[in-house]
């Protein structure tokens, strides 16, 4: 049986179908890595079966790991702040309404969405230190008057599909020299979209869309992620195609930058993965009754629970 149904993940994963690979019954994973994640609205680090809180009191959300692993940006009522990697030293870094952040590779900056001149989500950044958050994207807005502060956002109600589709969490890329995030020109043309967008231009390529055009799709691709050598990059995504047989249930996509080349990773209703190394990564992934932080397997789909959470980051290792 066990034979059955690692040959039926592995099916899955070369055919692009939605399965639930197998989910080893054993004890919590043990990583040589530290991970940060959330669960009842706190932010909590592990590397096998002891876990500490960082956070209390709830409101907490996209917990990120710098480049020198010393220091965590997160969310905290919708706005943006860092800590120490031990949990002391929170300090608010902006006012701006803010989404899920992502660190430059030297550790100086951090990239994070908001609204935008154009009215939709752009990506600022703004100094690890502090100081005024400036645009990166739409590349229109850089040097206009940045737009009033809107309200933040501190939870998302309805399916997770629903919760998912207007996450604007980014990703900075490993050489410093792209964002990946939700949205941007390409809007004008489809529904929803995901864009990298280089930021010494402000060009944007269209690396995932939905509805609009030609396409007779809908759905999503957020929460992007970076493989450490730049080579690989991961999102989150959902699609109903144009009959029921083509539909998606939320899954994760894995890119090749170089061949432009997607596959699909894990299983269905994994999300918000954060790489490992080249052969494993942590996504959230339904486990029991609830969300689980689950290691991945990226060549077989195989997982193995860690903790009850999500949206894990892993420590970069140095």
């Amino acid at each position: 049986m066990k034979v059955l149904v690692r040959n039926l993940a592995l099916a899955g994963v070369a055919a692009g179908a939605m399965v639930h690979p197998a989910v080893a019954q054993a004890a919590p994973a043990s990583l040589s890595s530290l991970v940060a994640y959330v669960r009842n609205g706190d932010v909590y680090v592990s590397r096998n079966s002891s876990e500490k809180r960082l956070t209390t009191g709830g409101t907490h959300a996209r917990p990120r790991w710098s480049p020198d692993g010393k220091s965590i940006a997160y969310l905290k009522s919708g706005l943006l702040w860092v800590m120490r990697s031990d949990g002391s030293g929170q300090r608010r870094l902006s006012a701006r309404a803010a989404a899920g952040p992502s660190w430059s590779p030297d550790g100086k900056s951090i990239a994070f969405a908001s609204l935008s001149c154009s009215g939709g989500p752009g990506v600022y950044k703004i100094a690890a230190s502090g100081g005024p958050a400036e645009v990166l994207f739409p590349r229109d807005c850089r040097g206009e008057d940045l737009p009033p502060e809107p309200s933040p956002v501190t939870a998302r109600t309805g399916s997770l599909s629903e919760r998912l589709a207007t996450d604007d969490a980014v990703a900075w890329s490993p050489d410093g020299a792209k964002v990946a995030f939700r949205g941007g020109d390409c809007e004008s043309v489809y529904d929803a979209c995901l864009s990298v967008g280089t930021v010494a231009t402000g060009g944007e390529q269209t690396i995932a869309a939905y509805g609009g055009g030609s396409l007779q799709n809908r759905g999503f691709a957020v929460v992007p992620s970076w493989r450490a050598d730049g080579a690989k990059l991961a999102w989150t995504a959902y699609e109903k195609g144009e009959t029921k047989a083509a539909d998606r249930p939320v899954h994760l996509v894995e890119y090749d930058t170089k061949t432009r080349a997607k596959r699909t990773v894990g299983g269905a209703l994994d999300r918000e993965m954060a790489y490992i190394d080249a052969k494993r990564a942590v996504a959230t992934g339904q486990y029991g009754k609830g969300s689980w932080v689950m290691v991945v397997s990226l060549a077989t789909g195989a997982r193995i629970p860690f903790h009850e959470g999500s949206q894990p980051s892993v420590q970069p290792v140095r």
